[in-house]
């Protein structure tokens, strides 16, 4: 197996996709010196403009630090063809920018564009995150649209940059249970679309860890990608009796540090070990701006996975 790369991402210090959620963000140049001392060797991009958007000053900042790019979150409306044009060009702008950017790195594992649903933007999803019920998910026609959508997104960003897509399952938007995953995958191309797969948001969207490694064996063939993110499940068993939604949920930290919650991480790696899987594991535990202290969880997260041979 070659050796697997640990990278972090942005959300760990709480820079999220998600508008009016706290206070101002931090300097991007002191989460990038962070996780670089912290051991980390990869970043994710994070919001649009939050790291530098021309590929030589980005590239700059990275080489400094001795990071890689790994991948870009791009959230697109994908129930409405309205929000499709606009969502491949943002993709293909991001692609470019990740693609530059790598290529100046020279690096050798490949960025990713991380498309999702605009996480956050319908109500009842978002009230609901943990809770979804069929009668809350697509109709048959909004299934076409939004499947057809990511098609379009992921062959657009690899006809023009030849780097691949991968689909995050996430909670507070439409794909969050494992049928909704399960219906996605077999809606998209398989040659186009894969699957990031976040341990954190599996649980959370599932109600517990329990179905992770089923879930890991059964997408299998689609998983190009993978995020490490823990999930408390007593917070999890709050927000699911209390009936919170998904920004509440955050904020009370459903999303721990590694090791600290229900996800079985040295028998994800084991897993990883057993179908060959390469190049980067992104960490990302998700905090709300000015929550927690992100470096010092940071080191832990990362002296964890030491700890499981990571």
């Amino acid at each position: 197996m070659s050796k697997l790369l640990i990278g972090n991402a942005p959300c760990s210090w709480g820079t999220l996709e998600f508008e009016n959620i706290g206070e101002q963000r931090m300097e991007y140049t002191t989460m990038l010196d962070e996780l670089a001392e912290t051991g980390y060797v990869g970043t994710e991009l994070g919001d649009w403009g939050f790291l530098p958007t021309e590929p030589e000053t980005l590239a700059a900042a990275l080489n400094r630090r001795g990071l890689a790019l790994t991948g870009a979150f791009v959230p697109v409306a994908l129930k409405y063809p309205s929000c499709h044009e606009a969502g491949i060009a943002a993709a293909v702008r991001t692609a470019y920018l990740l693609a530059e950017t790598a290529q100046r790195t020279g690096q050798t594992v490949a960025p990713f564009l991380v498309l999702a649903d605009d996480n956050g933007r319908e109500a009842v999803r978002t009230q609901n995150a943990g809770r979804i019920t069929p009668e809350m998910g697509l109709s048959a026609e909004e299934w076409r649209i939004f499947a057809q959508g990511a098609n379009q997104i992921a062959h657009a960003v690899y006809a023009e940059t030849h780097l691949r897509t991968v689909f995050h399952h996430h909670c507070a938007g439409y794909i969050e249970t494992h049928a909704e995953i399960e219906r996605l995958l077999a809606l998209t191309d398989p040659a186009l679309v894969g699957l990031v797969f976040d341990t954190g948001h599996y649980a959370y969207g599932n109600q517990g860890c329990r179905g992770i490694l089923n879930a890991l064996d059964q997408f299998a063939g689609r998983i190009w990608y993978v995020h490490f993110k823990d999930c408390n499940e007593a917070v999890l068993r709050q927000a699911l009796d209390n009936g919170w939604d998904y920004f509440t949920t955050i904020r009370h930290g459903i999303f721990c540090e590694l090791g600290q919650g229900c996800v079985n991480f040295p028998a994800v790696k084991q897993w990883l070990e057993r179908h060959n899987y390469s190049g980067f594991i992104t960490v990302e535990q998700d905090v709300l701006p000015g929550m927690g202290t992100p470096k010092e969880s940071a080191a832990r997260n990362r002296a964890y996975l030491q700890s499981i041979g990571l």
